[in-house]
């Protein structure tokens, strides 16, 4: 049995008020440079199991896909609030990572992070799932089958 089937139909994703989307990624420059890479590369697995074996932290979920020399994640989270937190306690994952980060590698170019935050109010997002699992959005919310009340992009999205 697949352990994220397909849902055959269209449906759309629901979530209760505000939210962050939260895309952070790297970019091996230097290919050849693995011992550059490869700490920031194995400190995100260890950000998310702390982050799913604390809910609380608010991260509501998180996808990941490589393109080329670049993986980035998008995560789903609760709010600015929760992201800043975890951003910025010393107890946390990341903090020692980024510090490690800048201290080991700075701006030498031989691997590049990024990230970019968006807030989104209630409202102010839409989105179609047809004949997929789910996934995004609908795994950070839920899944919703489309209805006549949501059946266009205009629809779901309120102007």
């Amino acid at each position: 049995m697949a352990r994220n089937p397909v849902q055959p139909g269209r449906f759309t994703a629901e979530i209760d008020g505000d939210f962050v989307v939260f895309l952070i990624g790297m970019r091996f420059n230097k290919l050849w440079k693995v011992h550059q890479w490869m700490i920031p590369f194995l400190a995100m697995p260890k950000m998310l199991r702390e982050l799913q074996q604390h809910p609380e932290k608010g991260l509501l979920g998180a996808r990941m896909t490589v393109g080329g020399r670049t993986i980035t994640m998008v995560q789903y989270w609760r709010s600015f609030d929760q992201l800043e937190a975890f951003a910025k306690n010393p107890d946390d994952p990341h903090l020692p990572a980024w510090k490690a980060f800048n201290k080991r590698i700075g701006t030498s170019g031989d691997v590049g992070v990024y990230h970019e935050t968006y807030r989104v109010a209630p409202g102010q997002h839409e989105s179609i799932y047809s004949n997929m699992p789910v996934m995004g959005l609908a795994a950070a919310g839920s899944s919703t089958p489309v209805g006549r009340r949501s059946e266009t992009a205009r629809d779901r999205i309120t102007v």
